[in-house]
């Protein structure tokens, strides 16, 4: 079985780099200097944020479909990142190195089963969870803030 993670689309976050302070009030959006390692995990490259990078902390709509499992969470994005495109089977060091809640999802957008696993056990669960014909894709999540990682597709 073999599986791809996506990450989210550069071009959706890259408006708000420019916006004021008051814009991003409005807009709830909070704009910070990361000022510690391992704690801004970018979604749009996959990797995590390095000292003295500029990141925003933005409310994404990561199950925007007609289910009662509709949900978003605040996400970081660094500024100016460049979308990861992981290669097939492979996770990125951004996920594998924390704990991590998987949920699998159905046509109905449904939850029909979900886990939590150390990141570096993620490939046996994502695989695990593909072998059920009726998961149509899975989402990641870190587990301790329950923020969105990543959406899984088969290939």
């Amino acid at each position: 079985m073999t599986f791809q993670i996506h990450a989210l689309p550069s071009s959706a976050y890259t408006d708000f780099f420019s916006l004021s302070d008051d814009e991003l009030k409005r807009s709830n959006i909070v704009k910070t200097i990361v000022e510690e390692e391992h704690s801004y995990p970018c979604r749009v490259s996959l990797a995590d944020a390095e000292i003295g990078e500029t990141v925003i902390l933005v409310n994404h709509t990561h199950l925007d479909e007609a289910s009662p499992y509709h949900a978003s969470h605040a996400i970081f994005v660094r500024e100016n990142a460049t979308q990861a495109h992981p290669v097939a089977d492979s996770v990125p060091r951004m996920i594998a190195s924390r704990l991590i809640s998987v949920r699998a999802f159905d046509s109905l957008h449904l939850m029909l089963t979900a886990d939590v696993v150390e990141g570096g056990d993620l490939k046996q669960i994502i695989n695990q969870m593909f072998k059920d014909s009726k998961v149509q894709y899975l989402h990641l999540h870190y587990a301790r803030p329950g923020c969105y990682a990543a959406k899984v597709t088969r290939t």
